[in-house]
C-alpha cells in the first residue's frame, strides 16, 4: 500500500471526540487523530508486514500512524539506527509502550538497548528501557532467568527517578519479572525490600506497590 493511502484511510477512521478521553489518560494528543487501538490493530492485519511502509509511516509524525508503523514493521529488519531514532522520537507514554511491545522487544539487540537506555537521562528514552524489560519478560517465554536477574540491579539503581513515566515503567518491569516464575519471585521481592530502604518517594512507591502485589502472589 502507498503511504498516502494508509494515512488517508486513518484520517477517515479518526474520531476527534476521542482526543479528550486520551488526554485524561495522560496521552499527548498534539499529533493524534483519535483512533482506537482495536481499529489500528485490525487495520494493521489488513496491511500485513511491510518494513519500507513502516519507515515512511513513522516519518509522518502522526501519533496513531506511528503506532501502526510499529505493527507492520519487521523486527529482523530493524537496524540500531532505526531503533535509536524511533526511541528518540517518543513524546508520550502510550507511543513508547506500543512501539516497544509491538516491535522493539523482538529485535536481536534489545538487551543491549535496555542496559543503555535505563542509564539515559531523557524521560521517554529511560522509560523505554524499563518498558522493554517488562515487554521482553511477557513476550520472550524461552529467555533464561539469568537475563531477568541481570535487570534487577538496573531497576534498583533507577528507582530514585521521581518522574512519573519513569517510575511507573520501573515498577511495571519489576512486577512483571516477579510474576514470571516461582524462582524469580523471591529475588524480586528481595530487590523491592532493598528499594524500600531508599530515601526517595519514587523508590518507596515502586517498592510498596511491587510488594503489595507480589507478596499476595507468593501466598497463593
Amino acid at each position: 500500500m502507498k503511504t498516502e493511502d494508509v494515512i488517508a484511510d486513518l484520517r477517515e477512521m479518526a474520531d476527534p471526540t476521542r482526543l479528550a478521553g486520551m488526554q485524561r489518560y495522560g496521552i499527548d494528543t498534539a499529533h493524534a487523530l483519535g483512533i482506537s487501538m482495536a481499529a489500528i490493530r485490525l487495520y494493521a492485519k489488513h496491511i500485513g508486514k511491510d518494513h519500507d511502509l513502516a519507515l515512511a509511516l513513522w516519518d509522518s509524525g502522526l501519533h496513531e500512524v506511528r503506532i501502526l508503523a510499529s505493527m507492520v514493521a519487521i523486527p529482523a529488519l530493524v537496524t540500531e539506527q532505526q531503533f535509536d531514532k524511533w526511541v528518540a522520537d517518543f513524546y508520550s507514554w502510550d507511543l513508547c509502550d506500543q512501539v516497544c511491545g509491538n516491535l522493539l522487544d523482538k529485535t536481536s539487540f534489545v538487551l543491549d538497548k535496555i542496559k543503555e537506555y535505563v542509564k539515559r537521562e531523557e524521560e521517554y528514552v529511560k522509560r523505554a528501557g524499563f518498558v522493554l524489560m517488562a515487554t521482553y519478560c511477557v513476550h520472550n517465554k524461552k529467555a533464561p532467568d539469568a537475563v531477568f536477574l541481570s535487570f534487577l540491579p538496573l531497576i534498583e539503581k533507577g528507582a530514585d527517578d521521581d518522574r512519573n513515566f519513569v517510575k511507573k515503567a520501573a515498577n511495571w518491569a519489576l512486577r512483571q519479572i516477579g510474576k514470571r516464575n516461582a524462582a524469580l519471585l523471591p529475588k524480586v521481592i528481595a530487590t523491592a525490600e532493598r528499594i524500600l530502604l531508599q530515601k526517595t518517594p519514587s523508590a518507596k512507591w515502586i517498592a510498596r506497590d511491587t510488594l503489595r502485589e507480589l507478596t499476595n502472589l507468593k501466598k497463593e
